[in-house]
Order: C-alpha cells, then structure tokens, then sequence
C-alpha cells in the first residue's frame, strides 16, 4: 500500500511539475494573430467568448446572472421545473382518484401565465422567456409523435372488426353531434374567437373536430384504474374510442391539407399524396415489416438496442414523410405505430421503453409548452366567461349525450350506454395537440385556445364522478358463471 503510494504521488508530482514548467515557460510566447481585415479577426472581436477573463470588479452576483441566462443552463432550469412541478402536481391527482395525465396537463397550465405568470411575473420571464422556448417546443413536438407511436401501437384493429357495427355507430355519432354543435358555436363567436385572418370555414371546421375527440389512451388508463378494462363495458368502449380517434385524426389531417395549403388544388395533390404514402404503409411496408425485422428479432423477451434503432428511424422517417407533404410529422408517427408488427407482443415490449422517457419528461413538456400559450386572464369579463361555459356545456351535451344515445340504440341499457358516453366525454392530452395545431396554424387565436384548454381539462376531470354516478353497480367481467352481457 505505501509503496503504491509513493508511485502515486511521484507520477502525479512530475506531471504537475512538468505542466507547471510548460505553462511557464509558454506564458512568454507571442499571441497568434490575424490579419487585421480578415473575416476570422473580425469575427473573434464580436464572439463572446465563455471563458474570457473578467475584471476584478465584476461582483459575483452579475457573474451567475450571467451564466444562469445562458440557453443550456435556461434549458436546464425549465426541465426542472417541468418534472418537478408535474410529477408533484400528477401526485396530487391520483390522490383525488384522477389519472395522473390530468395532473400533468394542470401542471402546464399552473406553470404558464395564468398563474406563475401571474403571482411571480419576474420569476416566470427569467425562467420561460419568449427567446429560450424554441428549443422546448421542439423536444415537445418529439414528445408528441412519439405519443402518437404508442397511440398507433395500441389499436388493435383486429379486435375492432368484432365490434365494428356498434362501436361505429357510437364512434362517429360521438363526432356528428358535439361537431354539430361546435360548427353551431363558430357561427356565432367566430369574429370573437378566430384569429385575425382566419377563414370562417377553418375555423368552424377545426371548432367542430376539436370538441370531437376522445382521448383514446387516457380513457384506457381510466378503465385500467377502475378494473372495468376486460369488462364488456371497458371493451366496447375501447372500440368506439379507436374508431373515434383515427376517424377524428382522418378528418383533422385533411383540415390541416387545407389550412396550409393556399388553394383547393394544391390541397387535393397534398392529399393525394398523403394518400400515397399511408397506402404504401399499410401495403407494402406493413406486411412485409416481420420478415424485415426478423421473426426471432421480435419475439426475444428484449428487444435487441440495432431493432430499436430500426423501429426509431421508421417513426422518425414517418413523421418526416407527413410533414414534409403538408401534414403534421405526428401522423406519420401514428400512422408507423399501426403499422408495427404484433407478433409476440412486440407492440407492448415496445410501449414500455417509450413509456418511460415519455411519460416522465417529453409529455410534460408538452403539456407546459400547451401552458405557455394558455391565459386565462384573457377571460375577463362576463361574456367570454358565458362563452367559455356554453364551450364546456355544448361540448358535454353532444359527446356524453350523443354517445349514449347511440349506444342505447344499439341495444345496451341506459346505465351502461350513460357511463360509455362518460367515458367517451374524455378528451386529455388528444385534446391539447388538435389544440396546438389549430394555434400554430393561425386559426385558432389565444383566446379561444384558453377557452378550449380549459373545456379539455374539466370533462377529462368530469370523467371519474360521472363514471361514479352513472355505475353505482359495478360492471361484472364478461366472461364467468356470473357475468352479464351488456349486448342484447
């Protein structure tokens, strides 16, 4: 041990020595230089670089201001924040009996300027200035496709064909009426409510799409939760949520085609187009996925790190081929999620790994960005609060009411057919990213966009109570000497 030591500390000291030496004796040296007009010399005299000297009378304080307002530490500083205030908030639900999803899309709201803007207007400038959030916005745009991969992963189409009938009665009724209604809302609020140089047609349309939506995988964790998931109950309603989402996200697709596009036909050939490449998806690429990626590949227990890779680059070529054809990027991620392979569970295997760094980071920056661009003080005075109520009343009516409706004509009882419309009442997170596209694509205006938010946020909350009060019986399983079918 000491002679360890001693070897330590006598190739440690001769090192320390020689750079000493070296250091000392290059101290002496002339500055390279440049040229007095050359591009590199003037452009050393304008960077600034980190690690130049400062005077001696640079107090500490100004010297951590400084570094803390540099991007990376910014950046750092907002995904703290995120994590920590969502995960807190998320907690906090779940202890209310809402799944933590909700808790995180307050938390967005909680962290923008409707709150900590409002109580700590300096905090909230330094922490999310309007210059530092490109680089959230894009980590958020990543964190949605990638949810919308899992999304895709989870529709199993076919389990769906043994519901079909049904679940697409209920489905697309839960989007004719609430669309009616919203198209009903956008004739009368679209000079309050559209952004300045939207068409009216765009407006209502993305109005009408908007208070459609059901939040396929919120309304999964909730029935999971409640463990009515195998139940005949869980399962019709899992079915008329896919339907429901890929009709809706079908319809929201085109609306985006039109919103970018500057004329009818530059529109259809985009669509055409988009056409294409989900045909050449479900086709060609899908059937042939398996054999591609190798049968034992995919049934390994875990996926190997050079298949994920290859599952990785598919969203990631997907969400460009979208976007890149006048759609969003999130499309094509969804549309590389129905593709995937579902042999030997691979979808679930899959699921797990990106449920993680999803759930825990990329989402809840979502969810703050989302916040970011909710204000809830643009609501003042009576009329936009009217507006925002009738938002939430009309939105509730046709989801909750046309859905059971449908269903009790289908066949099933009134307590059962209310709690499907409950469930399909639920709008989430799928809710807030038909919300951010309609912002960006300057049809929404900020008003509106709060309004909608907050119609989002109180009938996902709606969802548990209702559930509650309409099912004081509990749903039996499906299968067993006890069960009760709900079909007729």
């Amino acid at each position: 041990m000491q002679r360890t030591a001693r070897l330590y500390l006598l190739i440690v000291g001769i090192a320390a020595f020689g750079i000493l030496f070296i250091l000392r004796a290059g101290s002496h040296l002339p500055a390279p230089g440049f040229p007095v007009n050359t591009p590199a010399a003037s452009q050393v005299n304008r960077l600034d670089v980190p690690n130049a000297p400062v005077s001696l009378g640079e107090s500490v304080e100004e010297r951590l201001l400084r570094n803390a307002e540099d991007p990376l530490s910014r950046f750092f500083l907002q995904l703290f924040a995120v994590i920590t205030v969502s995960y807190g908030v998320g907690w906090i639900f779940t202890r209310w009996g809402q799944p933590a999803v909700v808790g995180e899309m307050m938390a967005g709201v909680l962290l923008g300027p409707s709150l900590f803007g409002w109580l700590a207007p300096n905090a909230f400038q330094f922490v999310f200035a309007a210059s530092s959030l490109d680089a959230l916005r894009l980590l958020s745009q990543m964190g949605v496709c990638l949810f919308m991969f899992a999304v895709g992963m989870e529709m199993d189409w076919a389990d769906l064909r043994q519901k079909a009938s049904t679940a697409i009665l209920v489905s697309h009724a839960s989007i004719a009426i609430p669309g009616l209604l919203g198209a009903g809302l956008a004739y009368l609020f679209y000079e309050r409510l559209a952004q300045p140089g939207a068409s009216f047609v765009a407006f209502a349309l993305f109005v009408a799409v908007s208070m459609s939506i059901t939040a396929f995988p919120v309304l999964v964790r909730i029935l999971q939760d409640r463990e009515i998931l195998r139940t005949s109950l869980g399962q019709i309603a899992t079915a008329c949520a896919a339907i429901g989402d890929a009709t809706a996200w079908g319809l929201l697709a085109l609306l985006v085609a039109f919103a970018r596009s500057t004329d009818f036909a530059a529109a259809a050939l985009c669509l055409g187009f988009v056409l294409i490449f989900v045909a050449v998806m479900f086709f060609v690429i899908k059937p042939n996925l398996p054999g591609w990626l190798g049968k034992e590949a995919i049934e390994r227990p875990k996926p190997a790190k050079s298949l994920l890779a290859i599952v990785m680059a598919i969203v990631l070529a997907c969400a460009f081929c979208t976007q890149w054809l006048g759609i969003h990027a999130l499309f094509g991620a969804f549309v590389a999620g129905l593709i995937m392979p579902t042999a030997g569970g691979f979808r679930a295997k899959l699921g797990v790994r990106l449920e993680n760094i999803s759930s825990v980071l990329l989402l809840p920056v979502f969810f703050v960005s989302s916040g970011l661009r909710t204000e809830i003080g643009l609501l003042h005075g009576r009329i936009y609060w009217l507006i925002c109520l009738l938002i939430i009343a009309f939105a509730t009516v046709g989801k909750l009411g046309g859905s059971s409706l449908a269903a009790r004509l289908t066949g099933l009882k009134w307590r059962e057919s209310l709690q499907l419309g409950a469930l399909m009442n639920t709008r989430g997170l799928m809710e807030l990213i038909a919300l951010n596209l309609g912002y960006e694509l300057h049809i929404l205006s900020q008003r509106a966009f709060s309004m909608l938010v907050l119609m989002a946020l109180i009938t996902t909350v709606m969802t548990g109570p209702l559930l509650t009060l309409f099912g004081s019986r509990k749903s039996r399983p499906k299968h067993g000497p006890s069960a009760e079918l709900i079909y007729p």
